[in-house]
């Protein structure tokens, strides 16, 4: 359900969970039509050893994780490789096929940007017209709220919070997760003013599936069966609202465990369950330009609406190499854009999955990928990334759309310069899950630690980083460098703003061709020192009492609990670890507090690192103190 550009830092159930591995079978490869139509000069042989190759690599790699991939590669209007590799059930031994269904998380955004468009098509719709006349009911406790748009919801620039995580992923279906995520908006702020920035949010594609249903008056899961899956006769997908009858689903495996269904409750957010298969029929509905076997499913001007660059007015953009479009990631990637091609693309994953979704307009190719998710610690695993990337570049090779791959980044350190001064940049910095500090040494180098839980933990092995006569600071030849960028102006309310951004450089995406500057974490300023009502909150703990039990965090490791502490430094700051986002090791995030009761979001970082932020209040409940934690509740506390 999540876009997520680098190992560190990451999410817990917003994260990818550990996928499974097991062998491979079952091939399908079909003959390509040129751009006439007629049959295709390139078989891409080599592409697809090459890819049988990769997957193999996987499957054997992680046998624990990875237990099924499936792929599909079309060119114009022809499928040239579909292939399904390995077991859809570990303990019945069951073979994955081509109709083997996956769910594919964050990929479903591309069909709630799809059903916008159809709307607007139908005049019911204006991408920049507020939410609130479309949902009178939607409200915030930011009376900006109401300036939220369409466009906003679907460039990831509304400034909503991040991702209602309340029974999100689950081994059963769980009803009214749409209705449920906007009554809790309702009791929370915005993180920055629409159209300030745009930073990867789950909540505003809830937020359209809650429009589209109040448009189209019938539930979103009906509306894209009878206007997108059914036109394009897309049998094999669906989304997962009640127990399948008949059908072959990928099953979650995880550690050498095999689970059951996974569910995903945010439909347009990442609820969708498909096949690589039909996610080319999807794709050539984009070749078409709307158009799909001579049937008009949505108008030329919305699919270039959807891959039209939606960044250009946003107000802070330290990493402009990443382009948003509507419902894309990117509609021009940046592994992609190394060899001079244009793509749009769409990253996906859910607690036990992740995909990887590719349309190049100008060269008609199409590629989608869905697996297991493998164990990012291990080299020999399932990166969708990687193996998408790989896979169509070597088919622009094959096809003679390029001449050859474009060379892999190079790690080599420019000569050293002589150190700015460091006195204004050390300090703590924070993101959503991993409060880091930048500590000067005596040589003119910094040095980074993270936030362990009880100290500073020296990060990256404890290396120290140089500053180079590029302007960034690298240790030796590792590939990813940094930097210090402040932005600062005045905001569409009249107010000014400054932040500093730790910048992060490196090849962060896909098969390692291109390199790509993101926020990693924002500078803390001190506050006033945490008054009476906060410090005897700290070292306490609450357990949710509005979770279902059947959720995959609750089944994976027990009730999901929060705590809250706080950093010898900076003052002023509630540390919040909230357990249900753990992965592998607790995650941490820092609020200010904004009331006696009442805590929230102290960042505002463009791209990934921002996401998913916490607004927390407490209310008393007869004698006893009941936490609130976005859409979570928590019992008083019991520490």
């Amino acid at each position: 359900m999540k876009y997520c550009p680098f190992t560190s830092p990451q999410s817990s159930s917003r994260r990818q969970f550990l996928g499974y591995g097991a062998a491979g079978m079952l091939a399908t490869v079909l003959p390509g039509c040129d751009a006439d139509g007629g049959q295709s000069r390139t078989t891409y042989s080599q592409t697809i050893e090459w890819g049988r190759t990769e997957i193999a690599r996987a499957l054997a790699g992680d046998p624990g994780n990875v237990a099924a991939v499936s792929i599909a590669l079309l060119k114009n209007d022809s499928v040239v490789w579909q292939q399904a590799f390995g077991r859809t059930s570990v303990q019945d031994n069951a073979a994955a096929t081509i109709q083997t269904r996956f769910n594919i998380g964050s990929v479903s955004k591309v069909l709630a940007a799809l059903a916008t468009m159809i709307l607007r098509d139908r005049g019911l719709l204006d991408l920049d017209v507020p939410v609130v006349r479309y949902l009178p009911g939607f409200t915030m406790l930011s009376p900006e709220y109401a300036r939220i748009t369409t466009r906003h919801l679907l460039s990831h620039s509304s400034g909503l919070p991040g991702t209602s995580m309340r029974n999100a992923f689950t081994f059963e279906p769980i009803p009214g997760y749409a209705v449920n995520a906007e009554a809790a908006l309702a009791d929370q702020h915005l993180k920055h003013l629409p159209g300030m920035l745009a930073v990867y949010c789950n909540d505003g594609f809830t937020m359209i599936e809650r429009v589209v249903a109040a448009l189209a008056k019938q539930d979103y899961a009906s509306f894209i069966q009878a206007n997108v899956l059914d036109p394009l006769g897309m049998a094999d997908s669906g989304f997962l609202t009640k127990e399948p009858v008949g059908g072959s689903f990928a099953l979650p495996y995880s550690g050498g465990r095999q689970y059951p269904q996974e569910f995903v409750s945010p439909l347009a957010t990442g609820g969708l369950t498909t096949t690589p298969g039909d996610m080319m029929k999807l794709a050539r509905l984009f070749l078409e330009r709307g158009i799909y076997q001579s049937r008009h499913i949505v108008s030329a001007d919305g699919i270039a609406q959807m891959g039209t660059d939606q960044t250009r007015s946003l107000i802070i953009n330290p990493a402009p190499q990443w382009v948003w479009g509507l419902g894309w990631d990117s509609v021009r990637h940046p592994g992609l854009a190394a060899a001079g091609v244009q793509a749009w693309q769409k990253n996906g994953a859910t607690a036990f999955f992740s995909s990887d979704f590719y349309v190049l307009p100008d060269q008609r190719l199409a590629l989608a990928v869905i697996g297991n998710t493998g164990d990012s610690q291990r080299s020999d695993t399932y990166r969708a990334g990687a193996l998408a990337e790989g896979v169509l570049l070597r088919a622009l090779v094959e096809e003679g759309s390029i001449r050859t791959l474009p060379p892999l980044i190079a790690h080599t350190a420019p000569p050293v310069a002589a150190s700015p001064d460091l006195t204004d940049v050390v300090g703590v910095y924070a993101n959503y899950n991993q409060p880091m500090r930048v500590t000067a040494n005596q040589d003119g180098s910094f040095s980074l630690s993270s936030w362990n839980g009880s100290d500073w933990q020296a990060m990256n092995g404890g290396v120290s980083y140089s500053y180079r006569s590029d302007g960034w600071w690298w240790s030796g030849d590792a590939p990813i460098s940094y930097r210090f960028e402040v932005v600062s102006g005045t905001d569409t309310n009249g107010q000014a703003y400054r932040y500093r951004y730790l910048m992060l450089r490196g090849p962060l995406f896909g098969a390692g061709y291109n390199e790509t500057t993101l926020p990693m974490g924002q500078q803390l300023l001190p506050l006033a020192p945490l008054n009476a009502a906060w410090q005897t909150r700290l070292g306490k703990t609450w357990t949710v009492i509005n979770e279902s039990p059947a959720t995959v965090p609750s089944t994976l490791n027990g009730t999901p609990y929060a705590t809250l502490n706080s950093l010898p430094e900076p003052p002023g700051y509630i540390l919040v670890r909230n357990s249900s986002y753990d992965d592998g090791s607790p995650e941490y995030q820092l609020l200010a507090p904004l009331t006696d009761d009442r805590a929230g979001m102290a960042v505002k970082i463009p791209a990934n690192a921002g996401r998913d932020l916490y607004e927390l209040h407490f209310t008393v409940v007869g004698d006893k103190e009941t936490l609130t934690i976005g859409s979570w509740v928590y019992g008083a506390s019991v520490g």
